[in-house]
């Protein structure tokens, strides 16, 4: 739908708004790579570099180099209360800052020292290590810092389960299972590296209470399995137990990546290279060594203000995201279809597409492969979402080799369709990944383990089908049901991938729209309703990560940001809203762009696991107000 000017627009369309435009992309133009591509930092909490230091003492490959140059980011991100959180300004976390005590403690930091105190002195108020989450503890097994026996128990056995029955591998989402089954490894074999020193400085200071156990009967039913599974490890079937773990082996091994990782993520490359290693893979057998020299790739090294080296590790990479979300701001700015940058990403892109069967074919085994992954390298598991937003790019550009592009958008808008879930919403890597099951069991305790249909994924797929015309309406048509159905109350959505009801909002009205949907539909007008409610007073919008855990609080509420102010002026674009609040949105983004042409965002408003892990995506504060501005300066002459 076209959304034509309206009256009393005020200095919407005005020189500013073409200036700021011009500045932003000129400068979104210098940071793409010789190849085509674009691709921002990843940043996350500190918990990946002191994961990285611990992996390395782990295996006997740990650097004094690597590890004060790891050392300076950790304490370059510490607060002046002492502690480490997961987020940009969010409050302080007791499993981020045990892990970085122990990884500066390992840097040879003195536990006297003033930092290290505070840091301690918050983990002994916080219930001490007994008290973090799951995955902190098994890095404090690892070394004899905990007790196996007080860890929660995957037996390798899993791997026998079939598709159909409860808790299989593939029950859980793809990160999920592709953590458990190395974890399923190393909880059977249980190893302990000798400890470089102790952490009884971080006993707690009052009773620990213990979290607080779920009480619904699948939660007694798994805490009474988890006991049972405990007593079976002591006398496993030998040859049973013997053949699981190759079986897992064999699963692990098949899913390296061409660059050495496994999903393009930190959690199951280093528990897979942990587990193969105790297995009995030397460290220069090919896929171990691939392995590790892959790891430098998600290495960010610089200098800090004083010129000291400082090392920090992605816990993933984005460049097809980022590649084809870039392309769709250049899309909205008027850049050219023919312009030879745009015609050298689309090419790339193009090369990136995954023709590969992965792990999204156990629910769907007859769908033909077509689409894309969030990394350079992650054929196993290509995304719904990535798919969604490359198409609606691709479409925009005009790359000399048509028949070529028809093809890959036509593999690409099958695949997407035919993922699909059963209730008509689509969520990320698998379809029907909805068991409640996995969320029952002790060791799930570190966020999401399922990926269920969600209101973002969902709506940008919507958009990018009902885009395309009329070959997959009741595809579309399903979609908009399903995002009508799962409005909140309040009039937002919420947002799975991006923080939180803004996102989420800012990706349902624009799908809706195009879809076909009346701007004047009650949930738009519900919607924006919302939008306006939420605005601040200087004229942004923002919303803390804190809404995911207290959304009463927080829904919508937060210090602006250009990335979410951004996805609100999406959505009200989209609803036809050209008044008093779009323009001080627009005001908001012209006033606080940054010399460089881009806009400084220190807040995170990725996510990753709702409640416990959250991105900084860097690209989010350019390509997001590039798209906002260019719709509201093509919309408004």
């Amino acid at each position: 739908m076209t959304v034509t000017a309206q009256p009393g627009i005020g200095d919407v369309s005005d020189d500013r708004v073409r200036d700021a435009l011009d500045k932003a992309v000129a400068h979104l133009m210098e940071l793409q790579d010789d190849a085509g591509w674009w691709k921002g930092e990843l940043e996350t909490n500190v918990t990946m570099d002191a994961e990285d230091l611990l992996f390395r003492e782990f295996l006997g490959i740990r650097t004094e180099e690597q590890t004060a140059a790891s050392a300076r980011w950790i304490r370059a991100n510490q607060r002046a209360d002492g502690t480490w959180s997961t987020f940009f300004g969010g409050p302080a976390d007791l499993s981020v800052t045990v892990e970085a005590y122990v990884a500066l403690k390992l840097a040879g930091d003195d536990p006297d020292a003033k930092h290290m105190a505070a840091a301690a002195e918050f983990i002994r108020d916080g219930g001490g290590l007994a008290e973090t989450r799951v995955f902190t503890r098994f890095w404090l097994a690892f070394f004899g810092w905990w007790s196996w026996d007080e860890l929660p128990v995957l037996p390798p056995e899993i791997v026998y389960l079939p598709k159909w029955f409860p808790l299989n591998v593939y029950d859980f989402a793809c990160w999920a299972r592709q953590t458990i089954v190395p974890l399923t490894i190393v909880s059977s074999m249980r190893p302990v590296r000798p400890a470089p020193f102790g952490l009884g400085e971080l006993r707690p200071t009052r009773p620990v209470v213990g979290k607080t156990a779920a009480t619904d009967p699948w939660s007694r039913v798994f805490r009474a399995l988890d006991a049972g599974l405990h007593q079976y490890r002591k006398r496993p079937i030998k040859p049973i137990r013997q053949a699981a773990m190759r079986k897992a082996e064999q699963w692990i091994i098949r899913r390296q990546e061409a660059d050495g990782g496994w999903g393009g993520i930190q959690p199951p490359w280093v528990y897979s290279l942990i587990a193969l290693r105790l297995m009995g893979y030397p460290l220069n057998h090919p896929v171990m060594a691939q392995g590790i020299k892959g790891l430098d790739g998600f290495t960010i090294v610089d200098t800090d203000e004083d010129g000291e080296v400082r090392r920090r590790f992605e816990a993933c990479q984005s460049p097809v995201w980022d590649t084809g979300l870039t392309l769709v701001a250049l899309r909205d700015a008027g850049v050219p279809a023919g312009d030879p940058r745009v015609v050298k990403a689309a090419g790339w892109l193009m090369d990136e597409e995954i023709r590969e069967v992965g792990d999204w074919a156990v629910r769907r085994p007859h769908l033909e492969p077509g689409g894309w992954a969030f990394e350079f390298a992650n054929d196993y598991y290509p995304d719904t979402d990535d798919t969604a937003e490359i198409v609606m790019a691709l479409r925009y550009t005009d790359h000399p080799d048509g028949a070529r592009k028809d093809a890959v958008l036509d593999r690409a808008e099958r695949w997407t369709a035919g993922m699909r879930s059963k209730d008509g919403g689509w969520g990320a890597f698998d379809a029907d990944n909805v068991s409640i099951l996995p969320l029952k069991l002790p060791f799930s305790d570190f966020g999401a383990v399922t990926d269920p249909p969600s209101a973002d994924v969902t709506a940008h797929i919507v958009e990018m089908l009902a885009d395309g015309g009329a070959r997959y309406s009741s595809y579309v048509a399903d979609g908009v049901k399903w995002l009508m159905e799962h409005q909140e109350a309040d009039g937002s959505w919420f947002g799975r991938w991006g923080a939180n009801y803004v996102y989420g909002t800012g990706a349902v009205v624009p799908a809706l729209v195009t879809a076909g949907v009346d701007p004047r539909h009650a949930a738009i007008r519900r919607a924006v309703a919302w939008l306006e409610a939420r605005q601040n007073p200087d004229g942004g919008w923002g919303e803390d990560l804190r809404s995911y855990d207290e959304a009463e609080a927080w829904s919508g509420r937060g210090e602006s940001t250009a990335s979410q102010t951004a996805w609100a002026l999406l959505a009200l674009h989209a609803a036809g809203e050209f008044g008093e609040v779009a323009q001080r949105g627009i005001d908001w983004l012209t006033e606080h762009q940054n010399e460089l042409g881009g806009w400084d965002e220190p807040q995170f408003t990725g996510t990753g696991f709702p409640g416990d892990f959250y991105i900084k995506y860097h690209m989010y504060r350019l390509v997001f107000p590039v798209m906002a501005l260019g719709r509201y300066a093509r919309t408004t002459g």
